[in-house]
C-alpha cells in the first residue's frame, strides 16, 4: 500500500499522471517554438511534472537511487522555471531560464518512461535486458539530441514581450 492505494493502483494513476506531464510538456514547447505561450497548458505541464515527481518519491526505497537523484534534479528546474514564469514574468535572464529549465524537466521525465519502458515492456526489455545495449543506448541519445535541438531553438525563438497571452 502507498498512500491507501495498492502499489498497482498508485503506479497506474503516477504513470498517468506522467503520461500528462510528458503530453503537456511537448504542447508548451512546441507552443514557445511557434512563439505562443499557451498559458493553461503551461500551467497543466507544470503541475502535473511537480505532482509526478514528488509520487516518485512514494514508492518505497531504502537508500538513494538514480531515480530519486533524478527527481531531485527535476524539482529544482521546476522551482527555476515558475519562479521564472509566475514571479519574474520572463524579465531579463529569467525568459531563457524558464525555456532551460522547462526544457529539461521535461527531459528527466521523458528519460525516465524510456528507461521504465525499456525495463517493464517485455519486447523493449528483450532488446535491452540491462539497458546498456545499442537500441537502449541509441534512444536515448536519439532523445537527448532531440530536446538539446528543441531547447536551441525554442530558447532563440520565445520573446514573451511580443507573445499575446493565449
Amino acid at each position: 500500500m502507498i498512500l491507501g492505494l495498492s502499489t498497482a493502483t498508485f503506479t497506474l494513476v503516477h504513470v498517468s499522471i506522467s503520461l500528462i506531464a510528458i503530453g503537456s510538456g511537448f504542447v508548451v514547447m512546441f507552443g514557445l517554438l511557434m512563439g505562443k505561450r499557451l498559458n493553461r497548458w503551461t500551467a497543466a505541464f507544470l503541475a502535473a511534472t511537480a505532482l509526478t515527481t514528488i509520487t516518485g518519491f512514494a514508492f518505497p526505497f531504502h537508500h538513494l537511487k538514480p531515480a530519486q537523484i533524478l527527481g531531485i534534479i527535476t524539482l529544482v528546474m521546476l522551482l527555476f522555471a515558475i519562479s521564472a514564469r509566475y514571479l519574474f514574468l520572463f524579465a531579463g535572464s529569467w525568459r531563457w531560464i524558464y525555456v532551460v529549465a522547462s526544457a529539461l524537466a521535461l527531459y528527466l521525465n521523458f528519460f525516465a518512461l524510456t528507461m521504465q519502458s525499456f525495463a517493464k515492456i517485455p519486447a523493449l526489455k528483450a532488446l535491452a535486458p540491462i539497458r546498456r545495449e545499442p537500441p537502449f543506448v541509441v534512444t536515448q541519445v536519439a532523445a537527448l539530441v532531440f530536446f538539446v535541438t528543441l531547447t536551441v531553438f525554442t530558447t532563440r525563438r520565445f520573446h514573451p514581450e511580443s507573445v499575446p497571452a493565449a
